[in-house]
């Protein structure tokens, strides 16, 4: 299968799809083939102004595309599990938005489909492929920075779209921590390797009862803590910070760095400056996907590490609801 060149079906219209067309056009290993919507008019419109040569007028017609072999699903949070698991039973790969599922017994059901029917099914946090990303996992595996003790991330801008879904209901994914506090939380989940021991959340909801803005404590194995806040309610604010007993490692640009960025080591009041050359931001999951389909290779985010960030995700939740401390994983 190696020199097979995957044949891509984009489940629905959503603006996220902008991000993967430009990559799926640049792959050699992959292709955007088609698009569904959920009526022909809407799907015939989009793939014209795409220029995607396939339009399917149901979601169930692209699944039932026989030349189809890899879905992106980005349709609305609460039906990433519902969709996923169709895809996987139509016979599809599946590349599924952040986040795969809104509760642990659905990425089971996830995980589960996916085994059944040998497909392989990857979240995707894009930022996870990227070598500026690659790069902070290395430097914290040598040891650099000694003993983990500290790591703290942000991730808000102002999202004033009354309509937005992700200002709606609490009950489909919306709120600022599924949408973008996944992200640090996803980040320090990596960097330490394993998943936290016990979670605090605190929230400030909308009038929609989302959680407007979120600000949460994690601690792991050996006393590592991390601290994180997402916001719909603060201009764009966005970094990493890995401290250890023996260094500090900044990270400006974290979940959407540019091709070409810099991150920051400080030891004994010195300060080394790393530069990284980078890539588009979205290639490596469309490469990532295409090494694991035909090479047969791992993916880089597993269904078990996906399953790990919703259960840290629910549990904060949880204890944001509750005013207590909620162990987890």
């Amino acid at each position: 299968m190696a020199n097979k060149v995957l044949n891509w079906g984009l489940l629905s219209t959503a603006r996220i799809n902008n991000a993967l067309i430009t990559p799926l056009r640049a792959s050699k290993r992959n292709q955007l083939l088609a698009v569904a919507s959920r009526s022909q008019a809407n799907a015939d419109a989009y793939a014209k102004e795409k220029k995607i040569s396939r339009a399917h007028g149901s979601y169930e017609a692209l699944l039932a595309d026989p030349e189809i072999d890899v879905i992106y699903n980005s349709l609305p949070n609460h039906l990433h599990a519902e969709w996923t698991i169709k895809a996987i039973e139509a016979g599809k790969h599946v590349l599924c938005e952040k986040p795969l599922t809104l509760n642990v017994e659905q990425v089971d059901a996830v995980q589960a489909a996916a085994r059944k029917h040998g497909r392989i099914v990857m979240e995707a946090f894009m930022y996870r492929h990227h070598p500026q990303t690659l790069k902070v996992q290395e430097i914290v595996k040598s040891g650099s920075l000694g003993t983990l003790k500290l790591i703290r991330g942000s991730f808000s801008f102002v999202l004033s779209r009354e309509e937005d879904i992700r200002l709606l209901d609490p009950a489909m994914g919306g709120g600022s921590i599924w949408d973008i506090g996944c992200y640090p939380i996803s980040y320090a989940r990596k960097v330490v390797g394993e998943n936290p021991l016990e979670v605090l959340g605190q929230q400030v909801t909308g009038p929609t009862g989302i959680d407007e803005t979120f600000v949460g404590q994690m601690r792991f194995a050996n006393d590592t803590l991390m601290q994180f806040d997402s916001s719909f309610a603060i201009p764009f604010h966005a970094f990493m910070e890995i401290v250890g007993s023996e260094g500090t490692l900044n990270i400006p640009a974290p979940f959407k760095p540019n091709e070409n960025e810099k991150i920051f080591i400080t030891r004994n009041d010195k300060t080394e400056t790393i530069k990284i050359k980078g890539q588009e931001l979205y290639i490596g999951e469309v490469e990532n996907m295409a090494d694991a389909i035909l090479l047969g290779q791992e993916p880089r985010i597993s269904l078990d590490d996906s399953r790990g960030n919703v259960m840290t995700i629910t549990s904060l939740l949880e204890s944001a609801r509750t005013g207590k401390l909620v162990s987890c994983c």
